[in-house]
């Protein structure tokens, strides 16, 4: 391969399962216009066409390697990524998930931005060593204050600066078009057109919290529009469990496992009330699409959902069912007025804070950016 004189950005990224690939996408937007080449490359996962389209890149490469291949040392693909850097004027490295982070710096010369989804990912020792052997070479961003702060915690000694926020994002105009009108949602699902409907996307899972959900839901039912239901998308080893505790709390006639929907997001319309009761989520994707659909806001006071539904929504106490309960009591009894103001309200937020313009100009304030990439 020969060296492009062109100013090119390689994006590393781990996979583009789940809500990686719009992940992808978000990062390789930030160079539009800037007269940066972005490279966009995944670890593992088979080549697709359809998920090259959607990374808006100038360039999108599949190593192919499968999860186990990429244990241990992962000698492989240090090789492979060193001979990808080795043929582009690459200014720097954007980075997904500790493992590319990894092998980035082992595999390139390359100053490298990490970007961390989660929470823990340096409470092991192993990992600070790493982190401090290239802090020259490394600097980091949370997806909210909350897995940024967790990061400073875990990394006291170093510079605050190096380690920032950069909120997740929505193409708040492809949302808004994607979406389908209410009638619709609900014919899909299978959900009735007069039912009050408070609806949760997520695994069945722990870290969802849904169990909450269940207890909140059961205890304000009484206080509920008639016909009133609670719609649950996803699925997770924690399903049978959830059907027997809704079963146990006298509502399971009230509570539909609709399993896994593909692109649900398209018919948050469907709903009255989105619930998210998750612990400690790391940022929360879902309550950004149930704001671009209008509808209002029920969430955990934690992680970084708090950092998205605080002002323009209802926060309730993690695995707090009373005051879940108390948050479904009053979105009830909202009326038309109340509920396109929440709607506006939410829209300004994601346009503000939240939206690809917004978070652009953010990216491009941060010190570690305009220490590496002077815009053209």
């Amino acid at each position: 391969m020969t060296r492009s004189a062109e100013r090119h950005v390689l994006q590393f990224c781990h996979g583009y399962d789940g809500p990686f690939l719009d992940c992808a996408r978000q990062y390789a937007s930030l160079f539009a216009g800037t007269g940066y080449r972005v490279t966009t490359v995944f670890l593992t996962g088979v080549a697709d066409a359809e998920v090259a389209a959607g990374c808006a890149s100038d360039e999108v490469l599949f190593m192919e390697y499968s999860s186990s291949a990429v244990r241990g040392l992962k000698l492989g693909a240090i090789g492979d990524l060193r001979k990808i850097a080795a043929s582009r004027n690459f200014s720097f490295c954007i980075a997904h998930r500790f493992k590319p982070i990894y092998i980035a710096l082992l595999g390139t010369g390359l100053r490298v931005i990490g970007v961390h989804h989660a929470f823990g990912d340096y409470r092991r020792r192993t990992r600070r060593l790493f982190a401090h052997v290239f802090r020259k070479r490394l600097s980091l961003l949370g997806v909210s204050d909350a897995v940024r702060d967790d990061m400073r915690h875990c990394l006291p000694n170093w510079p605050a600066g190096r380690i920032q926020t950069l909120y997740n994002r929505i193409d708040l105009e492809a949302a808004e078009a994607g979406l389908v009108s209410r009638d619709e949602a609900r014919h899909t699902l299978g959900l009735e057109a007069n039912a009050w409907i408070v609806g949760n996307v997520g695994r069945l899972h722990p870290d969802k919290g849904q169990a909450t959900l269940l207890r909140g839901f059961a205890a304000a039912l009484a206080y509920l529009p008639d016909h009133s239901q609670l719609a649950i998308l996803g699925k997770g080893r924690l399903e049978q469990d959830l059907r027997e505790l809704a079963l146990e709390l006298g509502i399971a006639d009230r509570v539909l496992f609709l399993g896994l929907v593909p692109e649900a997001r398209r018919y948050f319309r469907a709903f009255d009330v989105f619930a998210l009761s998750s612990d400690h989520e790391p940022f929360g994707m879902v309550l950004l699409e149930a704001m671009a659909a209008g509808v209002p806001l029920l969430a955990t006071a934690c992680g970084g959902a708090k950092e998205v539904v605080e002002g323009v929504g209802i926060l309730f106490p993690l695995g707090d069912a009373e005051h879940l309960a108390q948050g479904l009591q009053h979105l009830a009894v909202m009326d038309d007025l109340q509920r396109r103001q929440c709607a506006e309200l939410m829209l300004d937020r994601l346009r503000e804070r939240f939206s690809d313009r917004a978070v652009r100009e953010a990216f491009w304030r941060l010190p570690q950016v305009t220490e590496l990439a002077p815009r053209a």
